[in-house]
């Protein structure tokens, strides 16, 4: 398996505040709230021996200085923001990943100077980088570690078996304990959940999410899910289509990559904005061929519209192909890598409708395996 993030946070972590300026704790206050995390707070006050001639305490019991922050977490604190005003109390500090200083003066020429000082990762002005904070901040609540490898799967022509292999890659994947989440971004599909046999279960689904702006809490998203064969399915529901606006696309696909593990996208074949949002956050594309010409030739089309966006396109070849045409030809003639070929299953489809869910056993499920073998025993993950 891929190797996890090193020092990645647990849930709930509790950033650190270290400021005296009470507007600017007022604004981190409010963005913290926006985040869902409760902080801890520290006025840097001037370095002294307090009550009780401890160093770095103030004489009304609240620490100050180097020795105050650490005293309320400097060192175990997931992520430290640092007033712009509080800088040169901290400068003793030990250096540490997760230290911001953040402040509201744009033209500050020497901002930089005290964050190299502090061994700050990043200054942050506000309120430009308010956004910006809002996420860093929702990251430590939700333990972001590294994010899901994210494989999208997407038919080069008609009746590919491109939905069939999503739904059989992340079974596999749920089997081998990763965290597996699969997104149906097809709304003229026939539904993941009723591939998988959860039509009827409980959670939401796309309509539930089409209003979706901002940031989606990760967690939220998850346990919001049905979960069919230990892998959770955002699908769509059997009422009218709903249309998602391209906003909420890219805001619950981004929450589905914090959670980490496995993220299994089913794609419709025609590229709109929408889908463009997903494609931009997808480690690898699988295009999934029938090996036949006409097959072949329409996918060339498919590729040319993914491929604008998509960072990484790789071909599958499903079936035989024809005397003269084998699948590295295939790949070729579409000017991507060979992912691998599946060969058709006799039976699969049968046993799909007796409520088999794909890639439960048979040459599918080897296939999977392979790939995921593949892709996440590397730490970059999927190989060239």
């Amino acid at each position: 398996m891929r190797a996890r993030a090193a020092g990645a946070v647990p849930g709930g972590g509790r950033p650190l505040i270290i400021t005296e300026d009470p507007l600017l704790l007022d604004d981190l206050l409010r963005l913290c709230a926006a985040a869902g995390a409760e902080p801890h707070v520290q006025h840097a006050v001037p370095e002294q021996t307090g009550a009780g001639g401890d160093p770095g305490g103030g004489g009304d019991g609240s620490a100050g200085g180097v020795a105050g922050a650490r005293g309320v977490g400097w060192d175990c604190a997931p992520l430290v923001l640092v007033g712009d005003d509080a800088a040169r109390r901290v400068r003793g500090a030990p250096r540490r990943d997760g230290v911001f200083l953040v402040g509201r003066d744009l033209d500050d020429p020497f901002v930089w100077q005290r964050a190299v000082e502090i061994g700050a990762e990043e200054v942050l002005r506000l309120p430009d980088a308010e956004s910006l904070l809002v996420d860093r901040i929702a990251d430590v609540v939700e333990g972001a570690g590294r994010p899901a490898l994210a494989v999208g799967v997407i038919g080069g022509s008609g009746g590919a078996g491109a939905s069939t292999l999503a739904c059989a890659l992340a079974l596999r994947a749920a089997r081998a304990g990763e965290r597996t989440i699969l997104i149906d971004a097809d709304p003229l599909g026939g539904g993941m959940d009723v591939l998988l046999g959860g039509e009827s279960a409980e959670g939401l689904r796309w309509p539930d999410f089409a209003a979706s702006r901002g940031r989606v809490g990760a967690g939220a998203l998850e346990e919001s899910l049905p979960e069919l064969h230990a892998l959770r399915v955002l699908s769509w529901d059997r009422g009218d289509r709903v249309v998602v606006p391209p906003a909420a696309m890219r805001s619950v696909v981004a929450a589905a990559r914090r959670r980490g593990g496995v993220v299994v996208v089913d794609l419709p074949r025609r590229v709109d904005e929408a889908v463009a949002e997903v494609l931009a956050q997808l480690d690898l594309v699988l295009l999934v061929v029938p090996g036949e010409l006409r097959s072949v030739a329409a996918a060339g089309r498919v590729a040319a519209g993914v491929r604008m966006v998509a960072r990484d396109v790789r071909v599958v070849v499903r079936g035989r192909c024809p005397e003269g045409l084998d699948a590295e030809a295939v790949a070729g003639l579409l000017g991507a890598p060979l992912a691998g070929e599946v060969p058709v299953e006799v039976g699969l489809p049968g046993r799909v409708a007796e409520g088999e869910p794909p890639g439960a056993r048979g040459t599918l499920a080897r296939f999977c395996d392979g790939f995921w073998q593949r892709a996440l025993g590397s730490a970059q993950g999927v190989p060239a």
